[in-house]
């Protein structure tokens, strides 16, 4: 007959070490993923770029324009208007992607139509998504806005 095995303070010492192992490979491993896909950088230097803010805010702000986005049959449409009608900016950057990480991140290329602009999205999963938009207004005033895109249920 096989003699019962005993739970000595050896047995408890590696199963302790063993778990921790575990949970410290896990937390390393989940934390190493979200550094590497969050750039989490959004100017070089946040002093400086705080200096020049509140000029460039009301610049933005005195353009007077209003802007929505819209997600259809695999079609983003972006209406940005003015007090006149609607407004055709040209377009400096205009990056689609998740608000999580840049692995989905597109460059769109907008067409103007008459009453908005249009950029072929397709493929876009359900959820949040950021359009990280640069445009440039007729009298060279630099336009920067992060719009939120939901896409789907």
């Amino acid at each position: 007959m096989n003699k019962p095995r005993e739970l000595t303070g050896r047995h408890v010492a590696m199963i302790f070490g063993g778990a921790f192992s575990v949970i410290i490979a896990v937390n390393l491993t989940l934390a190493t993923q979200a550094v590497r896909t969050f750039p989490g950088l959004e100017v070089k230097n946040s002093y400086v770029a705080s200096q020049h803010f509140e000029a460039e805010r009301a610049a933005q702000n005195a353009l007077g324009w209003t802007v929505g986005t819209r997600m259809e049959d695999g079609i983003l449409t972006l209406a940005i208007t003015d007090a006149d009608g609607p407004v055709a900016p040209e377009i400096v950057q205009a990056t689609l992607g998740r608000a999580t990480h840049v692995g989905e991140d597109r460059t769109l290329t907008f067409t103007f139509d008459g009453t908005a602009l249009r950029a072929p999205a397709p493929g876009l999963g359900t959820g949040n998504w950021n359009l990280r938009l640069v445009a440039k207004a007729d009298d060279g005033t630099v336009f920067k806005r992060r719009l939120v895109l939901r896409v789907g249920g």
